[in-house]
């Protein structure tokens, strides 16, 4: 991030009190700021606030600091602040599915997904190509027992703190990480499945759906705790489905829906618009 932007987005969050938004407004106004956007939730299950702004301000990061301090610290607030726009360093975990990676890497490509993504890592090598097509580098990490998965995390977190990692996404990545090493990057992994679960589980869930003959087909992004596939929610889709589609037809449609949802949370997550209240989200869209 640059020392001085004209662009800042603010995320806050505290107990939830009287005169929070007038002193965080005052801190602005101090900074010479004017806010372009401005969201807040104040929840009543935690007790806690949430805030969301962009800030047009022409001074630099320790210069707005300064005016945020003493709010801050009046409130113990939680806070982070950066420039608006500014690509997240983004590694990408991939197995042998292509849809959702192919859809992140031509977003961003194409400037709709404010990510950098230096590296797309595989514990298989179907994907090289792929990564190859738009000029990212692709490493091949076979895991096949507990001694090589511990390897590979022990050089994925070398990698994360050398590369300054943001954020890991898992698209369509068939592999468990372990309950430490999630801990370690908690509120920083992303993970994609499908809507079938815990009813259609194992290697062929749409195959299970079809002689089911489901209506309705989805998915959920959300963040990677130790209970599997079960951590806080960023984002969900659904579309309808009738007995005249195909078992392929559902899988087509079934991984649109996949990739649509997981760039949605991906997209949200960079422009720092996810919020962790306890095992929910705010998403300040």
């Amino acid at each position: 991030m640059t020392e001085k932007a004209s662009h800042w987005v603010l995320t806050l969050i505290c107990e939830d009190q009287p005169g929070i938004v007038h002193a965080i407004s005052g801190a602005v106004v101090a900074a010479k700021g004017n806010i372009t956007e401005s969201s807040q939730f104040s929840s009543e299950g935690s007790g806690r606030f949430f805030m969301r702004l962009q800030i047009e301000a022409d001074t630099t990061r320790s210069a707005f600091e300064a005016e945020l301090e003493p709010v801050i610290a009046k409130y113990d607030m939680t806070w982070e602040l950066d420039e608006v726009g500014r690509p997240l360093k983004t590694l990408v975990l991939v197995s042998k599915s292509a849809h959702c990676l192919n859809d992140i890497l031509f977003r961003q490509r194409s400037g709709q997904l404010p990510v950098a993504i230096p590296a797309v890592f595989g514990n298989h090598s179907d994907l090289a190509s792929l990564a190859e097509f738009y000029s990212i580098p692709f490493e091949t990490h076979q895991i096949v027992d507990a001694g090589t998965k511990a390897a590979f995390e022990h050089m994925l977190r070398d990698y994360i703190k050398a590369a300054g990692i943001e954020l890991i996404v898992l698209a369509r990545f068939m592999q468990i990480l372990s309950p430490e090493f999630v801990a370690e990057f908690e509120g920083r992994i992303i993970n994609i499945h499908h809507s079938f679960l815990p009813g259609f589980k194992g290697a062929n869930p749409y195959g299970q759906a079809h002689a089911r003959g489901v209506k309705l087909i989805g998915a959920t992004a959300h963040f990677v705790t130790a209970d599997l596939d079960e951590g806080p929610i960023i984002e969900q889709n659904v579309i309808r489905v009738t007995h005249s589609h195909s078992k392929t037809e559902l899988v087509s449609m079934g991984q649109d829906v996949e990739s649509k949802t997981l760039t949605q949370a991906i997209r949200w997550f960079a422009e720092h618009r996810v919020l962790l209240d306890g095992d929910r989200t705010v998403i300040f869209e």
